[in-house]
């Protein structure tokens, strides 16, 4: 009896994460030399996150179609300490990432529906393909340059604000 109670949360755990992580494996490995991404998604959006050290903005692109989330910051060779790429998605659950294809370093920024920020992932490792869950369920992802959310002092708990989040905070 105890072992089956045991054994069913880390299956169930880990099919979530194989379910999360399945869909992008659609995205063929590219070589860093040819490696072609999607053009910049327009406009860029302002975002903010509030922490203990006080308030950052950031010019994010917006990922919200299944397409744009599959690429997302794919091929890209740099990203500036001020943008991001915010992914969006329909349903709050547990969210992994991984980094095929992308060629920079990047902060991985799970966040709950009300805009507070279940887990991160700090300096994914460039073209890793080992997942990268998020402690809870997740319903947008904020990435940012490697490093960055360390320099800004983003920690699980603080607030993200952006127009999907509810503004009655």
């Amino acid at each position: 009896m105890f072992e089956s109670l045991i054994g069913r949360p880390i299956l169930a755990a880990a099919a979530l994460l194989l379910i999360a992580s399945t869909p992008a494996q659609a995205v063929p490995r590219q070589s860093p030399r040819a490696c072609k991404g999607q053009a910049e998604i327009k406009p860029l959006e302002v975002l903010q996150v509030r922490t203990d050290r006080g308030v950052e903005s950031f010019q994010v692109e917006i990922a919200d179609t299944w397409r744009e989330r599959e690429y997302g910051l794919m091929c890209r060779k740099a990203l500036g300490p001020s943008r991001g790429m915010l992914f969006v998605f329909p349903v709050a659950e547990p969210q992994a990432f991984w980094m095929r294809n992308t060629l920079i370093a990047l902060d991985i920024i799970y966040v709950a529906p009300d805009g507070r920020v279940v887990s991160i992932t700090r300096n994914a490792k460039p073209l890793d393909e080992t997942p990268l869950p998020s402690s809870g369920p997740a319903s947008a992802v904020l990435e940012l340059a490697g490093g960055r959310a360390a320099e800004i002092g983003l920690l699980p708990g603080d607030r993200i604000f952006h127009r999907i989040f509810p503004r009655d905070r």
